[in-house]
């Protein structure tokens, strides 16, 4: 793996080679470059105060050698990267607004994705893991992750039924508990639909009696009308004398019609008074059709009248018209029919629930018996390597309980698992708790109670070398895991260390002497400033200079003899101890 970073804080470039490799250097002066650099190669939150200051970017570029079988490279090649070389190229950048982009494998891709991958590439470790260990759900996470598909297919499964229960509880919590709103909203929808179908409204009935309303309202005024322009078109029978418009067309047509044939254009004229006088007669008899069909009927008028009152009641009610009424009527007739469907889809849910959770009592009890079949195995794996640890006595345990209810609980409350009703989450209903009993005739307690920071380190430590062998990624980085650790429990740390490089690539930041021996390779992270920037320098160390490294890591001062001699022995050590 190969790190450069670019404006972030420092300026670099950290060649990790395989093996194990330990990063030292003044107190926080490794931990920035190579812990916070390859958190935002691996998706971490991208904090714009990593930009240093007078930059207007930070970029980081990795280069991780992995195999194209791997599970990162397959996710990898499926969003579209290309591997270089038997290499996966990483790069972020953050821009000093905040902004921040990501590439992999010559690809832009969604920074959510470099998460994804880190759990296939890198496994980081530092003070604040050793801290979540000790949280009891951390540690349940730990065993399970070491059972592998033993919890995981039961899990997988609980979660499923877990999830579905969750969501039949939620709706008939909403049925039960809104029963008396949905009462009564259904009995208002009862009543606007029995008014709606007492009235019964036909299709545009509102549009024909308003219309019928204005005719009947001045049928008088419409027949008085109908036959004056019937008189002027047809003439009145009561006035011989009288000219009439049919008349004088029928007269103007004859005149054209006798001389029509000695000027095309005058035919023309003489056709179009033929039919003007065809036309006049039409509308005449239609006149006086109108005019003998009017009826100006009070009674029908106040029947139409009637009726429309009725017909505005409702749409002032439920629609703006007849159409928006019946458009109303129909939506409530449907709801209607789910609110009333509602004691039935209690029976039902109700059914759902109580099936479900017998369900996840026997789901329950398969990941308890799962758990407990791998908690001695993962315990004893745990205590040998806590004896290589320099805790030969200390014995790690593994208990794993149920909360029971009490008889005056709410039965909703728990599960049935073993003939006991319990309390059940979404991971089962087991607490898994890490027991140590550091020295002999010493009672197990719980690490969070039992382990001194030193203990916690080397405990944590065990726990990820068991995890090495059964769920093992390509890089460990362990970011100061070893406080609270010295001397020979010191020494014993960098030994399982150096065994862990040998089926993973393992990155160190220490400052501990003991542990940067036993390293393949160790890194000198140096600052430097000019007044107003800081900038972060990394050597290699070999021979001669990583003797002066270690003295100065034991005892302050690079050329003391004693500290010299110390350090030679401890590299002796490594090379021979291993």
């Amino acid at each position: 793996m190969r790190i450069r970073s670019l404006g972030v804080i420092d300026d670099a470039v950290v060649e990790l080679s395989p093996g194990f490799t330990a990063v030292t250097g003044e107190t926080g002066a490794g931990k920035t470059m190579v812990v916070t650099s390859l958190g935002l190669l691996l998706g971490g939150r991208a904090d714009p105060a990593l930009v240093r200051i007078g930059a207007k970017s930070a970029v980081v570029e990795g280069r991780v050698a992995i195999g194209p079988d791997a599970p990162a490279a397959v996710r990898a090649e499926e969003a579209g990267a290309e591997l270089d070389d038997g290499a996966l190229l990483i790069s972020r950048t953050l821009s000093a607004e905040g902004r921040s982009r990501a590439h992999l494998g010559g690809r832009s891709v969604p920074v959510g994705l470099l998460g994804e991958l880190a759990d296939d590439l890198v496994a980081v470790h530092g003070q604040t893991d050793q801290q979540g260990l000790l949280r009891p759900a951390r540690q349940r996470q730990a065993l399970d992750r070491y059972a592998g598909d033993a919890v995981a297919v039961p899990l997988a499964k609980y979660s499923a039924a877990h999830k579905r229960l969750r969501a039949v509880a939620a709706e008939l919590e909403e049925l039960t508990t809104r029963a008396r709103e949905r009462s009564q909203e259904a009995d208002l929808l009862r009543f606007g639909l029995d008014e709606i179908a007492a009235a019964e409204p036909q299709p545009g009935e509102d549009t024909e009696l308003a219309a019928e309303a204005e005719r009947l309202g001045h049928a008088e005024a419409l027949a008085s009308a109908a036959t004056a322009a019937h008189a002027a078109l047809a003439g009145n029978p009561e006035d011989p004398e009288g000219v009439d418009g049919t008349t004088l067309v029928a007269g103007a047509h004859r005149a054209l019609d006798a001389v029509r044939s000695h000027d095309p254009a005058l035919s023309a004229l003489a056709d179009r008074l033929g039919e003007i006088g065809i036309l006049m007669a039409d509308v005449a008899g239609e006149l006086a059709s109108y005019a003998d069909g009017l009826d100006a009927d009070p009674l029908r008028l106040a029947a139409v009248e009637e009726r429309r009152a009725a017909l505005n009641h409702l749409t002032r009610k439920y629609g703006e018209d007849i159409a928006g009424v019946l458009a109303w009527s129909e939506r409530s007739a449907a709801r209607l029919a789910e609110l009333d469907g509602d004691d039935d889809r209690i029976g039902e849910l109700t059914a759902e629930r109580d099936a479900l959770r017998a369900e996840l009592g026997e789901l329950a009890q398969a990941l308890t018996d799962a758990r407990t079949a791998s908690a001695k195995r993962f315990a004893d794996a745990v205590t040998t390597e806590l004896a290589e640890l320099a805790m030969p006595h200390a014995r790690v345990s593994v208990q794993i309980r149920q909360t029971e209810l009490p008889a005056t609980a709410d039965a909703a409350d728990g599960i049935e698992v073993g003939g006991r009703t319990v309390a059940y989450g979404p991971h089962g209903a087991d607490e898994v708790e890490l027991l140590l009993a550091p020295h002999p005739g010493t009672p197990p307690r719980p690490i969070a109670k039992g382990a001194s920071g030193g203990e916690l380190s080397r405990v944590m430590l065990a726990v990820e070398v068991v995890f090495a062998g059964s769920d093992p990624v390509p890089t460990y980085l362990f970011d100061e895991v070893d406080a609270g650790v010295g001397g020979k429990a010191a020494v014993e740390v960098g030994r399982r260390l150096a065994r862990l490089a040998k089926s993973a690539q393992v990155v160190v930041v220490t400052h501990l002497p003991q542990v940067a021996a036993f390293a393949d390779r160790q890194l000198l992270v140096e600052k430097t400033h000019d007044g107003s920037v800081t900038r972060s320098g990394v050597t290699v160390l070999e021979g001669e200079e990583r003797v002066r490294e270690l003295s100065r890591m034991l005892a302050g001062q690079e050329d003391s003899e004693t500290a010299r001699a110390h350090a030679e022995e401890l590299l002796e050590t490594a090379r021979t101890g291993r």
